[in-house]
């Protein structure tokens, strides 16, 4: 999907704009309820309840405005409307296309601000690197905004700058009766009503998003673990420019999904990058129990030199070695149709599997279309909206209320339908399925994860 004229100019034009972020509980509930991000999540609502409206029979100028806003408020509703864009395929191409600004765009923090951050953060050196930092930010997100810069010495860095407020914001929406509910169902629809541990996991996530410091550990740790990897790039840290509230690191840029799918790559190329996000995605749940749990496209960049950079780290889980052991348990009783053995996965994994005929039947259909793309054998491209039956299952509050599944299970299912989405627009041709057995089968041959 090539960016239109309209999204282009929607991208300049907030890049180009300051807004202070509010915080106020009381005028967030205001905005968020009666503004345009209420149109959102009412439009988000109807869709996830089956009624086939929405955003879909919007104008493109109405969800231009309605970005706008979104990105004005940050926090849930910003992070709605970036999952919205990638994830659900049913959406108009051009309105995904708008909604999918909002990976990298929207109104700054005012530079005072960002001025005054730094130096909070990072005291007298904080001069140093303001010299070299260019005012206008290249990418604003939902949590910060990314500066250029330049260090002392020369070296070119990326300076991330958290949203002032922006954890007092996140609190504030959590506390907005509805607003979590809402965002946790984007995920997995008709869970946030069914599975009260789906709503404090995206608590906790969007928090912990908000420290910089932790995310700085785990850039690290990616870092560390795939600085051989021939395909995958991780920017380094600079350690000595960071804070809870500035994360600076390498200079590493690349062309977006829409430039890189515009310069119209082989079919070589298409699948070789298919596989390093597939392998990031989910490989590395089975080789080190990590989990990277935001692939929407504005996070990672295609390099002339053939290889894929990954940025943002801040959604992240960690797995112990007896839970990746179950999961690649399941893949396997998933793929061999055993409907006994994914049970006991799930049990082991700590849900709680149905065990009348019809139950049993409706997990086989869930897990079947979660893992749909793995059963079919040999090389072919991921399909647009794979699982569809599963994600209809998903709305069923009463068989979720069933399974209790765990609150990590959030980001899992938004994981995968996510990156489905992204490698069906990439065209890879890959077997999906023996790539991921094989990550399965070492796991379970090293009894765990190693790291």
């Amino acid at each position: 999907m090539k960016e239109d004229d309209q999204a282009k100019s929607l991208r300049e034009r907030l890049l180009g704009t300051e807004r202070t972020l509010t915080r106020s509980g009381a005028e967030r509930l205001w905005k968020t309820g009666r503004g345009a991000a209420g149109l959102a999540f009412s439009a988000l609502g109807g869709r996830l309840r089956g009624k086939g409206e929405g955003l879909g029979a919007a104008d493109a100028r109405a969800v231009a405005q309605l970005v706008s806003r979104l990105g004005e408020l940050k926090g849930l509703a910003m992070k709605a409307g970036q999952i919205l864009g990638y994830i659900d395929p049913t959406l108009p191409e051009e309105l995904r296309g708008l909604l999918s600004v909002l990976q990298t765009a929207s109104p700054a923090s005012p530079f005072p601000q960002v001025e005054a951050e730094l130096r909070t953060a990072l005291g007298a050196r904080a001069d140093l690197l303001l010299a070299g930092l260019e005012r206008q930010p290249i990418s604003v997100a939902s949590i910060g905004q990314v500066h250029r810069a330049r260090l002392p010495e020369g070296t070119e860095v990326a300076v991330k700058v958290r949203h002032p407020g922006i954890d007092e914001a996140f609190r504030s929406d959590f506390r907005t009766a509805g607003a979590g509910s809402t965002f946790a169902a984007l995920l997995v629809p008709g869970a946030a009503s069914s599975v009260r541990g789906f709503i404090e996991e995206a608590r906790t996530v969007m928090l912990e998003e908000c420290d910089f410091a932790l995310e700085r550990e785990r850039q690290a740790t990616f870092a560390r673990l795939l600085a051989d990897d021939e395909t995958l790039l991780i920017p380094a840290v600079e350690p000595d420019w960071c804070a809870r509230t500035v994360l600076t690191t390498r200079w590493t840029p690349g062309r977006s999904l829409d430039a890189f799918l515009e310069a119209n790559p082989s079919q070589e190329v298409r699948d070789r990058m298919g596989i390093a996000l597939f392998s990031f995605y989910v490989g590395m749940l089975y080789r080190h129990g990590l989990f990277h749990g935001d692939p929407h496209p504005g996070n990672y960049a295609f390099r002339e030199d053939g290889r894929a950079v990954v940025y943002d780290f801040g959604c992240v889980r960690h797995f112990e070695p007896a839970t990746v052991l179950a999961f690649s348990t399941l893949l396997e009783a998933v793929r061999a149709d055993e409907t006994p053995r994914m049970s006991e996965a799930l049990e082991a994994l700590g849900a709680r599997p149905p065990t009348d005929a019809e139950g049993r039947a409706m997990l086989r259909t869930l897990l079947r279309g979660f893992f749909a793309p793995l059963l079919e054998h040999g090389a072919h491209p991921m399909h647009p909206g794979p699982g569809l039956e599963a994600q209809q299952l998903l709305r069923d509050k009463r068989f979720l209320a069933k399974l209790s599944l765990p609150g990590r299970f959030l980001f899992l299912f938004r994981l995968r339908f996510g990156l489905y989405a992204v490698l069906a627009r990439l065209g890879s041709v890959v077997d999906w399925g023996t790539l991921e057995s094989r990550w399965a089968e070492e796991a379970q041959q090293r009894g765990g994860t190693s790291a």
